[in-house]
């Protein structure tokens, strides 16, 4: 989807000064999200999660001369910063239970242990969830992504599509085995997904610019595999965030 971005968006920028430092920007934005999801551990997790924050900031900014987007791209990047700190905290709390950040070591390790600290486990999973909520958008932290409309429209349909909002759904079904024994925490993650979708749904309903129709769309979809996550079905969930990234990019482009 990212390759069919940029073929797109060769002859969408071809008139605009600054096209190769747009093809940069993107190029990059895909890198760090090949890196999020390959990573073995949640170090280069976390290395590739604030890379795509970054180049969000860098593509919905990128026609620095307008004010609003400016304004817009650095939205985007603190209400991602509130996100991040939950996802760091819960990574330092799974770091100090487990002493190993890789993921196939913690699954081992939680799958032979005898005793757990399961409330420590659970409010390491409550924290990624935060991460999460900021990444993906759900409520309280989803009005980043409405406005992060001002970036070209490539940007729009790679971060809605491709990279940057599915990042919390893929974060959470990687470590299902963490979120499998807070049975609380998936709780709260399905009733926000539905309180989102819902939200998000009707909101999109009064708006009378497209793109942000369409974000609210995303937001709202962004809400169901947050559902189906809470209610324990991850394949459910990664289905729908492939048939997703096809569509969204389609109706953006």
């Amino acid at each position: 989807i990212g390759s069919l971005i940029h073929l797109y968006s060769i002859s969408y920028m071809h008139d605009d000064e600054n096209m190769h430092k747009f093809f940069a920007y993107l190029n990059l934005f895909v890198f760090f999200m090949i890196t999020l999801v390959i990573g073995s551990n949640l170090l280069v997790l976390f290395i590739g999660w604030e890379g795509v924050g970054l180049c969000s900031y860098l593509l919905i900014g990128f026609w620095y001369k307008n004010q609003d987007y400016n304004d817009a791209a650095k939205k985007a990047f603190i209400m991602n910063r509130i996100g991040d700190l939950g996802l760091l905290i819960g990574i330092f709390i799974l770091g100090r239970q487990f002493n190993t950040l890789d993921y196939t070591s913690l699954k081992t390790i939680i799958s032979g242990a005898s005793e757990l600290n399961l409330y420590a486990v659970a409010v390491a999973a409550f924290a990624l969830f935060i991460g999460a909520c900021g990444k993906s958008a759900q409520i309280p932290l989803y009005t980043w992504l409405p406005d992060a409309m001002a970036g070209p429209t490539p940007v729009s349909a790679l971060i809605h599509a491709a990279t940057m909002v599915t990042a919390g759904i893929f974060m959470i079904t990687r470590l299902n085995f963490i979120f499998d024994l807070a049975p609380d925490v998936q709780n709260i993650i399905a009733i926000v997904g539905a309180i989102t979708s819902l939200v998000a749904a009707t909101i999109g309903l009064a708006q009378n610019d497209i793109k942000k129709v369409l974000a609210y769309s995303t937001v709202s979809q962004l809400g169901l595999m947050f559902l189906a996550l809470g209610l324990g079905a991850y394949e459910v969930a990664v289905f729908h965030v492939i048939t997703h990234a096809f569509f969204k990019a389609c109706l953006f482009l």
